[in-house]
């Protein structure tokens, strides 16, 4: 059973923001390209190197793992710290085509799980990426955190502003279905409150969460 207050903020946010209809991306593969290239950029600059693929029609599993490193860095360029993320990139394809044959259904076929900590294994893989390639490529109810999640959670006084990714995950998990719909928009909609109120220097007026974060904020102090 979903828990209250939870299901409370999701129903405030979807009717503040409607459905957010995430992650973009037209195939599963691509998905997971763009789950590793956002990794500190914007989805702007995740859109131009995702294009550049695609225009060298390398978009693709063994299209990625045949490139030389440089190559494949200089397609990526547009989103930032490309020679690390063109080492990631292939170290995911690699771990793909050796493991599943570069099927990314028989990746998804098992235990989610474990497949998680498969890809966990993975070099340069860390958890928020992990769980985006599970939600948004596997569809398999992982539920994502991130940066806004933590500010808007910790802002609403319902954990601590230092809390861990895992012990982040889990509140989420411990309290909601394992409904992968559920998770895919519970996300986004709080990608979309980070993005338009709830910022660093939070711009409260434009919140639909104000009332419930000044209560949390006054709960907490």
């Amino acid at each position: 059973m979903a828990d209250n207050q939870l299901q409370e903020l999701f129903d405030t946010l979807l009717a503040q923001y409607g459905p957010r209809h995430w992650w973009p991306g037209e195939t599963p593969f691509e998905v997971c390209v763009g789950a590793i290239l956002t990794q500190n950029t914007n989805w702007g600059n995740v859109e131009k190197a995702i294009a550049n693929l695609k225009a060298a029609d390398r978009l693709s599993m063994t299209g990625i793992d045949s490139l030389l490193p440089n190559e494949l860095a200089a397609l990526i360029r547009p989103a930032g710290y490309f020679n690390v993320k063109a080492t990631r990139l292939q170290a995911f394809t690699a771990f793909v085509l050796q493991e599943y044959g570069g099927s990314l259904d028989r990746l998804f076929t098992g235990p989610w799980q474990t497949t998680r900590q498969e890809l966990l294994a993975v070099k340069g893989i860390g958890p928020e990426t992990a769980d985006s390639i599970l939600l948004y490529a596997g569809q398999k109810p992982s539920f994502v955190v991130d940066a806004y999640t933590r500010r808007i959670f910790s802002r609403l006084g319902l954990v601590d502003e230092l809390i861990s990714y895992d012990r982040l995950r889990d509140f989420f998990m411990d309290r909601l279905p394992l409904d992968t719909a559920l998770f895919n928009e519970y996300h986004a909609l709080i990608v979309e409150l980070g993005k338009q109120a709830c910022r660093p220097k939070p711009q409260c007026r434009d919140c639909c969460l104000l009332a419930r974060c000044q209560n949390g904020a006054r709960n907490s102090g």
